[in-house]
């Protein structure tokens, strides 16, 4: 049975896919803080295996890595999806300590979670696997006021990058999805503050596919980046 990790596994994005891969017969790591959220995403699953986990914790993250791989066997793959946006802002008003938070979950979380990952998977035999970085339409294309976010999603690029090249003598692929518009609980709130301009949206269920197929690839290829968003996101073209 394949493996797979889901960070962020209670909510939104990080949710429909451990619907999805347990519904195509894997065994899911489900990570997050809120033991009850994962419970209720969970539902009991033969093969969801819940570790209730603060990413920015690093000793805490090795733990549920051990947990999850004793359970397991081995790890095949890490869908590093934790994240947060953070309160809307420009630079000067945004304090040093929401600056912190959100450097601290959503590039200092990656790492830790990426670093337990790359560990097993280089110790492991047969050797390898693959981790998959959850990036973003920002990480090209920024919304306003979001400098913290924004930063950050352009670091797990470069995060993507370096461990798809020192990942090629361990069989470690490395690849990232960047994400625009899928309906989730976070996107609902950016709808309901412009009920007037909806913004143009895609179903969280073609995440789930996606990050399926990227997860299912043969050990010798890999989508080292893909971009999926609504059709009609103003990505392309002038404002």
């Amino acid at each position: 049975m394949k493996s797979i990790l889901i960070t962020g596994a209670s909510a939104g994005i990080g949710a429909e896919c451990v619907r999805r891969f347990l519904d195509a017969g894997w065994r899911v790591g489900c990570l997050a803080r809120r033991p009850e959220a994962l419970e209720a995403v969970c539902q009991g699953h033969a093969n969801a295996v819940l570790l209730a986990c603060d990413v920015t914790d690093p000793e805490a993250v090795e733990a549920a890595f051990d947990s999850f791989t004793a359970r397991a066997g081995r790890l095949d793959v890490l869908f590093n999806n934790a994240g947060t946006f953070g309160r809307a802002a420009l630079i000067d008003e945004l304090d040093h300590d929401e600056w912190r938070h959100v450097v601290d979950v959503n590039l200092n979380g990656m790492f830790n979670c990426a670093r337990a990952a790359f560990a097993r998977m280089r110790a492991q035999r047969p050797q390898g696997g693959r981790i998959i970085n959850n990036g973003s339409i920002s990480a090209h294309a920024p919304r306003p006021r979001s400098v913290a976010y924004t930063t950050t999603k352009h670091a797990i690029t470069g995060l993507t990058k370096s461990l798809s090249l020192d990942g090629r003598a361990f069989d470690i692929a490395c690849g990232q999805i960047d994400i625009g518009n899928a309906r989730t609980e976070l996107l609902e709130g950016v709808i309901a503050a412009n009920p007037g301009d909806p913004p143009p949206t895609m179903d969280v269920a073609e995440v789930g596919r996606a990050v399926l197929h990227m997860a299912e690839l043969p050990p010798e290829a890999n989508m080292q980046f893909v971009t999926l968003m609504a059709s009609k996101m103003p990505y392309i073209g002038r404002g």
